[in-house]
Parts: structure tokens; C-alpha cells; sequence
């Protein structure tokens, strides 16, 4: 998954909305990202509720991806088993004639909002002793605590 957005709201991403992550996001409501830099040894944990952006919104990001992408996204049952390279290339050229202009939204295309209820950082360190910050959502404040690695 390729986060595409972050402000106070929370983290948004987009995707297929019948496809397994959506399936499984649409069931339980809830989500977890990880964002890890080997290089510097630290990673974020994010976790919290998932609500759907708004049509709005997905509609201008949309319209934002390169015209290959957005007719992509018409041709691709995400996650979902084809016969063959050939299906999808007639169903990206069943898509491209389709919509020879303008490529909307298609209905089954959004993106989620991942709202943080907790926040962890980690750095890592040597001896495994590294250090774990955990901000937990209270009221409208957050909650900080060390947490042991």
C-alpha cells in the first residue's frame, strides 16, 4: 500500500474497494501501518479505526494519478485471481476505448482513512535496548509513555 496522504485527520490511502484489504478493512474497522527506515534503524507503528475518505476527496486524487493509472484501476479486479496477462490487457484496452476522453471514479475505487488511536516510535539501538515511545490518544490530548523495548 502507498500512503498518499497525512494531516491531522489521519493517514489516507487509496485502492479497489473489493479487494481483500478492503474487505477486511470494511469488517473490522480497524488498521494498523508500519513505516520502517533500515538505513537509520527507526520505525513508526501507527493504529487506529479506518474510515472511508470522502467521494470528494477521492475524486480529486483520482483525477491527480496519470491517465495509465486511472484506466488501470477500471481494468484491475485487484486481488482477485485472472487467467491470464492476456485478460488483463483486453480488459485495459476494453477500458481505454471506453473512455476514450475523461477516465472517471470508478464506483468501486476509494481510498481509507486510518484515524491514530497510537502511535509508536521505535529507534533501535545496541544490545536491543532500544527505545519505544508509545503516544496513546486521551480525550483530545494524547497519553506518552517509554515503553520498554
Amino acid at each position: 500500500m502507498l500512503l498518499k496522504g497525512a494531516d491531522a485527520r489521519g493517514f489516507a490511502f487509496y485502492t479497489n474497494l473489493q479487494s481483500r484489504k478492503s474487505r477486511e478493512i470494511a469488517a473490522t474497522e480497524r488498521a494498523a501501518l508500519v513505516f520502517w527506515w533500515e538505513p537509520l534503524q527507526r520505525q513508526v507503528r501507527v493504529e487506529g479505526r479506518v474510515e472511508p475518505v470522502p467521494a470528494p476527496e477521492a475524486d480529486a486524487y483520482f483525477e491527480s494519478r496519470p491517465r495509465g493509472s486511472r484506466l488501470g484501476a477500471w481494468a484491475s479486479p485487484q486481488s482477485e485471481p485472472i487467467d491470464s496477462r492476456e485478460v488483463l490487457d483486453e480488459r485495459l484496452a476494453d477500458a481505454e476505448c471506453q473512455f476514450a476522453e475523461a477516465v472517471p471514479r470508478p464506483p468501486f475505487w476509494g481510498g481509507w482513512r486510518v484515524v491514530p488511536e497510537r502511535v509508536e516510535f521505535w529507534q533501535g539501538r545496541p544490545s536491543r535496548l532500544h527505545d519505544r515511545f508509545r503516544y496513546e490518544r486521551e480525550g483530545d490530548g494524547w497519553r506518552v509513555d517509554r515503553l520498554a523495548p
